[in-house]
C-alpha cells in the first residue's frame, strides 16, 4: 500500500514525461475498508502533504507513535472519509478536505485515526472476527441437520437467524472500537494544546446526512456509533478540555485555505471551481484556484497569468514556482520551466517531489548537456524517498540515453520493486547483472531485488 504511480502527464515527445504536480495512480491493492470497491487512486502533492504532516505528526508523538513509521495518503475520492489500513497507514479523502472549512476540522479526524492505530484495532478485529463466527458456525451446523431432517424451512430461518446474529457482534464490537478512537483522539488533541470541536462539528455533519438519508436507522446495524450518542459522549469530553475554545492560527487557517483552494481548483470540474472562486474575488485562494481550474481547462495563457500575479506578491513561494514550472513545460517551453522549478528545490531542497519534477524537466528537453544534472536530481530525490516509482522511471531513462544499460536496467527493476510488481522486478534485476561487474554494490542490489521478490512471490502463492 506504499507505492504510488503517475497515470497524467504532459504529451511532448516519447522523451518527456515530466511530473505533474499532482501525480494520481490506482493501487495494485485496497485497504480493508476499501476492498469490493474500486481500487483506491492516491494524489500527491509537496504542498498538501506537508500541510497535513504539520497536522499529523504532534498528534502521533502525543500517542507515543513515531511519525517517520507512519505513511500518510491522500485519496482522489469526494467523500467525506478517513480511514486507517494495515500496518501504520492512514488515508485522508480529497473531499473531505476540500468540504470542511478549518485546520481543527482535519486535525480532529486525524487524531480519531490516529486512535485506531494506537490502540492497535486493526489487529483487534480478527478477535471481533471470531467472535462473530461462533453463532454462525453454530447456526450452519444446526440448519444443515435440520434440513437433512427435512425441515427446510427451519433450517433456512436458523441459517439466517445466525447470520444476522454474526453481523450484529461484529458490529457491536466495531462500534466499540469507534468510541474507544474518540475519546482517544480527544485525549490527544488534549495534549497539543488544541480544541475538540472540530471533530465535534465533523460529526455533527455525519449526523445531518444521516438525518437527510434515512429518518429511522438501527442503531445495532451500524459499525460505527449512533451519531446522536456519540455527539453526546464527544460534548462532554470537549467541554472538559482546558484547551475547547483555542482557534486555529491565521497562518495556519490561510494554509489551509491555500491548499483547500489548490484541490478544488484541480479535482473540480473548472466550470464549478470557476464558480466558486469568481474573477471578482481577488484573494490569494481564490486566484490559485483559478490557477488551477484554467490549467486544467486548459487555458495556459489563464493559468499562467494567475500565478505571475502570485509570484509577484510571493517571488520565492515553492509552490507557486513549482505550478509556473509545470505551466511552462506544459506549454512546450521546457527549458522555461526549468527556472522556476529549481528555484523550487532551492527553497525547499528536502523535497523529493520537486527534485522528481526538476529532473523530467531537464530530460524533457531531449538535450544531452541535461542529463548528468537530472541524474544527480533523481538520486538525490531516491536517497530522500527511495520508493518512489516515477523518479526511478525517469532515472532509467536518463542512464539508457548516458549509455549505461545495466544501471537503466537496475532502476527498472527498482521501479517495480517499488510498486510491487515482483515479477517484472526479478526479470529487469536477472537483466540488470548480465550488463554489471559481477559483486559491484549495483550488482549486488540487483540480487537483492532478485531474492527479496522471489520470497514475496512465494508467500503470495502460499496465500
Amino acid at each position: 500500500m506504499k507505492f504510488v504511480c503517475p497515470l497524467w502527464r504532459p504529451v511532448l515527445g516519447a522523451a518527456l514525461a515530466a511530473f505533474a504536480m499532482f501525480a494520481i495512480c490506482a493501487l495494485p491493492t485496497q485497504p480493508a475498508e476499501a476492498q469490493g470497491g474500486p481500487p483506491v487512486s492516491l494524489i500527491r502533492d509537496t504542498e498538501v502533504e506537508r500541510v497535513l504532516r504539520a497536522y499529523l505528526d504532534p498528534i502521533l508523538l502525543s500517542a507515543g507513535l513515531q511519525p517517520e513509521a507512519v505513511h500518510l495518503y491522500l485519496v482522489n475520492d469526494q467523500s467525506i472519509n478517513a480511514f486507517v489500513a494495515e500496518g501504520q497507514n492512514m488515508f485522508i479523502n480529497t473531499g473531505l478536505l476540500m468540504t470542511v472549512d478549518t485546520p481543527n476540522e482535519v486535525t480532529g479526524v486525524m487524531a480519531h485515526e490516529t486512535g485506531h492505530m494506537a490502540d492497535g484495532h486493526l489487529v483487534r478485529n480478527n478477535q471481533g472476527v471470531r467472535a462473530a463466527s461462533i453463532p454462525l458456525i453454530l447456526s450452519m451446523v444446526v440448519g444443515v441437520a435440520a434440513m437433512a431432517a427435512g425441515a427446510g424451512d427451519a433450517g433456512s430461518a436458523i441459517l439466517m437467524g445466525g447470520q444476522q446474529i454474526a453481523q450484529r457482534t461484529f458490529l457491536a464490537f466495531s462500534r466499540t472500537q469507534e468510541a474507544a478512537a474518540d475519546q482517544a483522539g480527544v485525549r490527544y488533541l488534549t495534549a497539543t494544546h488544541q480544541s475538540g470541536t472540530g471533530m465535534l462539528r465533523i460529526f455533527k455533519r455525519f449526523e445531518n446526512q444521516e438525518i437527510l438519508s434515512a429518518q429511522r436507522q438501527d442503531p445495532f446495524a451500524q459499525s460505527h456509533p449512533a451519531s446522536g450518542d456519540r455527539i453526546t459522549a464527544l460534548q462532554g469530553l470537549v467541554d472538559a478540555s482546558p484547551y475547547r475554545d483555542v482557534k486555529d492560527s491565521p497562518e495556519a487557517q490561510f494554509a489551509f485555505d491555500m491548499m483547500r483552494a489548490k484541490l478544488r481548483g484541480y479535482i473540480e470540474r473548472p466550470d464549478i471551481a470557476l464558480r466558486r472562486y469568481p474573477p471578482s474575488d481577488t484573494s490569494k485562494p481564490a486566484r490559485y484556484a483559478r490557477a488551477m481550474a484554467y490549467f486544467h481547462q486548459p487555458d495556459m495563457q489563464k493559468a499562467l497569468a494567475e500565478m505571475e500575479g502570485l509570484l509577484k506578491d510571493e517571488p520565492e513561494n515553492p509552490y507557486f514556482l513549482e505550478m509556473y514550472g509545470q505551466i511552462k513545460v506544459e506549454m512546450g517551453k521546457v527549458e522555461e520551466g526549468i527556472v522556476p522549478y529549481s528555484m523550487a528545490v532551492k527553497v525547499l531542497p528536502d523535497a523529493p517531489l520537486l527534485r522528481v519534477a526538476l529532473g523530467a524537466a531537464m530530460l524533457g528537453t531531449e538535450k544531452q548537456g541535461y542529463t548528468e544534472q537530472a541524474v544527480k536530481e533523481l538520486q538525490t530525490a531516491i536517497g530522500q524517498e527511495r520508493d518512489n516509482a516515477f523518479a526511478w522511471y525517469e532515472l532509467a531513462q536518463a542512464y539508457a540515453r548516458m549509455g549505461q544499460t545495466g544501471r537503466a536496467e537496475l532502476a527498472t527493476a527498482e521501479r517495480y520493486f517499488a510498486l510491487e510488481s515482483f515479477q517484472q522486478a526479478q526479470m529487469f534485476a536477472v537483466r540488470a547483472q548480465r550488463q554489471l561487474s559481477q559483486g559491484s554494490t549495483d550488482w549486488q542490489r540487483a540480487n537483492d531485488i532478485f531474492t527479496i521478490a522471489q520470497s514475496q512471490l512465494v508467500d503470495a502463492r502460499r496465500r
